[in-house]
């Protein structure tokens, strides 16, 4: 895939993500675009190497499973890191 097609995977997988793991997130599109295109590829590797689905990369209905997977197990660490980093009062 091209830089453009993650760009737009990534927008697509993030969005979804947000939408399913609701809550105050501090992010924008910017944001939503890296944590899908970094859910992506971590969803991408946990379906091709954990769970066997060799098609898993590319743009086919797995590939987005995984990457909506994968993205929300990053949209929860950076909610978890954001947290830390308010000050208490």
């Amino acid at each position: 895939m091209g830089i453009l097609s993650w760009i737009v995977f990534g927008l697509i997988a993030g969005a979804i993500a947000k939408l399913i793991h609701r809550g105050d997130d501090p992010g924008g599109w910017i944001v939503t675009i890296l944590i899908g295109i970094v859910g992506a590829f971590i969803g991408g590797a946990l379906g091709r190497y954990l769970l066997g689905w060799e098609d898993a990369m590319g743009w086919t209905f797995k590939s987005f499973l995984c990457a909506i997977g994968g993205a929300i197990i990053v949209l929860a660490i950076y909610r978890l890191a954001i947290d830390r980093k308010k000050p208490s009062i």
